[in-house]
């Protein structure tokens, strides 16, 4: 083994390694969130976005899971916590996955039925909720990339909402059915993300 100055130059060197394999490690750690395309009845259906406290910035109501928690619950709590209305969670919509502080970070959406009436208040991150018709809410999104999202599902959000309230069927959750669905849309949002533009990525 290196003695005197060598030794301390050898030690030196062997922590800065471990340092950086470290951070290279958390670097590729994906960051796992999910929330909800949020949808309250009315004469016209109104989509939910919400203005973070931190920036300002508006977006779709998500955030981090919990450890241990499944997408779809953490979807529904954070969807309750960011908008104040409990939901009823339906189907499954997409994801989209962009860098968050060096780190890919994938955020799942699953398609939500508000309660007309708000049931607690506002987290502290969250400083304002509005409910806008759908051409609205994609307009007032901050990031892009949310604002494509929104404009690609949207449609088809109040096309299934629509089908709902027809045939009165309140069906289940289908989280296992669409559990393929989700891998598939999780995988083709990762490719898209490498190629998007820098503009488009959200926090």
């Amino acid at each position: 083994l290196p003695t005197g100055l060598r030794a301390h130059a050898y030690f030196d060197a062997y922590v800065a390694a471990l340092f950086a394999t470290r951070r290279t490690a958390m670097a590729g750690k994906t960051i796992h969130a999910a929330g909800g395309i949020v949808v309250r009845n009315g004469a016209r259906p109104l989509i939910a976005i919400v203005q973070r406290a931190k920036d300002e910035l508006w977006v779709l109501p998500r955030g981090k899971l919990k450890r241990d928690e499944s997408p779809v619950a953490g979807a529904r709590r954070e969807v309750i916590e960011e908008t104040g209305h409990r939901v009823r969670v339906r189907e499954f919509v997409g994801a989209i996955t962009y860098r968050a502080r060096g780190r890919p970070k994938v955020v799942q959406f699953w398609r939500m039925q508000a309660e007309a009436n708000p049931s607690r208040d506002l987290m502290e991150d969250i400083m304002a909720v509005k409910w806008l018709p759908l051409s609205a809410a994609i307009r007032k999104l901050s990031y892009p990339l949310e604002s494509l999202f929104l404009r690609n599902v949207g449609r088809n959000i109040l096309r299934s909402r629509r089908k709902t309230r027809v045939t009165g069927h309140k069906s289940k959750p289908r989280h296992r059915a669409s559990k393929a669905h989700r891998h598939r849309a999780v995988s083709r949002a990762r490719k898209s993300a490498r190629t998007s533009a820098g503009g488009s990525r959200a926090t």
